[in-house]
């Protein structure tokens, strides 16, 4: 009885903490490291891209907008 405890309890609680339990905790602490260090030069780089992109797209939404609004002015009511 013994040995089948060993077997069954034993010997994968040894492998876990021998091999899984430091990979683990290894990759844990590295990623909490790179989150805290916050963006890459070339991540901001690109995020601050997108940004003016957005803000760019925002004011061409509100020509557009205005525009259909002089010259159709119901045309929200249609969609």
């Amino acid at each position: 009885m013994e040995d089948i405890l060993m077997f069954t309890v034993g010997i994968p609680t040894i492998i876990f903490m021998t091999i899984v339990a430091p990979i683990w905790l290894i990759l844990h602490y590295r990623s909490k490291k790179q989150v805290s260090q916050g963006l890459s030069e070339d991540e901001y780089l690109t995020l601050q891209d997108l940004a003016n992109k957005a803000e760019a797209m925002a004011d061409r939404i509100q020509t557009l907008e205005a525009i259909l609004d002089a010259e159709t002015p119901d045309w929200r009511n249609k969609a």
